[in-house]
């Protein structure tokens, strides 16, 4: 088995509770993490026998546009997405992080981070 990481996938998103965060958005950071069978693909060099990481940067991306309240949902579709579409990913590890959060304190980030297997 091996691990493919993206990390630190930047994007402006539209998430949270409140009306200010639906107009005018924030940037996040997300990092993901899968597991997956690399024996395949390590001995053919080829792109068809791995989860290819290109694939992944455009599903968090194309899911951090979806706007939702609460960031546990927004990982959650993504979870579900890439299992969906990759059959070959058994584990996801992932972090989804708002910079600089609208609360009331000085925090750099607020993240939520879900791990989960293939059933």
């Amino acid at each position: 088995m091996g691990i493919i990481k993206l990390t630190n996938i930047r994007t402006y998103s539209y998430h949270g509770c409140l009306a200010e965060e639906a107009a005018i958005g924030a940037d996040y950071r997300v990092d993901l993490e899968i597991k997956t069978d690399v024996r395949k693909s390590s001995m053919t060099d080829e792109l068809e026998d791995t989860v290819d990481y290109v694939f992944l940067n455009r599903v968090v991306v194309d899911e951090m546009a979806i706007r939702s309240r609460l960031l546990e949902h927004v990982t959650n579709r993504i979870i579900l997405r890439v299992f969906k579409e990759s059959p070959a990913v058994s584990r996801i590890l992932i972090r989804v992080s708002k910079i600089n959060p609208p609360i009331d304190g000085d925090v750099e980030m607020v993240t939520i981070e879900m791990e989960e297997y293939r059933n």
